[in-house]
C-alpha cells in the first residue's frame, strides 16, 4: 500500500508542476497583459484534486494520521484556483490581478503542504 501512496504523491506533484509551470510560462505575457490560463493549468489543478482525495483515502485506510483541518484548507484553496481557471479557460486574455491570484494561491497551497505540521 505504501508504494501506491508514493505513486499518488508523485502524480500529485506532477499536477502541482503542471499548474505552477503553466503559470510561470505565462509570466512574460502577464507583464504585457496578454496572459491566459493554459490547458495544462486546468489539468494540473484537476490532477491535484483527484490525487489529493485518493491520498487522503489511502492514508486513512492505512490508519495513518491525516490533519483534516489542513486538508480542508488546502481543498478550499484548490477549489478557488480550479474555479478561476475553469471559468476563464477560454478567454484570450486574463486580467493581471486574477492571473497573479492563481499563481499566488498555488504557492500558498505548496507552502501549506510543506510548512503546516
Amino acid at each position: 500500500m505504501d508504494v501506491l501512496i508514493h505513486i499518488f504523491v508523485g502524480l500529485h506533484i506532477i499536477g502541482i508542476a503542471a499548474l505552477l509551470g503553466g503559470f510561470l510560462t505565462q509570466m512574460k505575457a502577464m507583464g504585457r497583459g496578454a496572459a491566459r490560463f493554459t490547458p495544462a493549468m486546468l489539468h494540473g489543478a484537476l490532477t491535484m484534486l483527484v490525487t489529493g482525495a485518493v491520498l487522503i483515502g489511502l492514508n486513512q485506510a492505512q490508519d495513518y494520521s491525516v490533519d483534516n483541518v489542513k486538508m480542508g484548507v488546502k481543498l478550499a484553496v484548490l477549489i478557488v484556483i480550479l474555479g478561476l481557471v475553469y471559468v476563464k479557460r477560454d478567454e484570450e486574455k486574463v486580467e493581471k490581478p486574477l492571473f497573479g491570484l492563481v499563481g499566488g494561491l498555488t504557492l500558498v497551497n505548496v507552502f501549506i503542504a510543506v510548512l503546516w505540521t
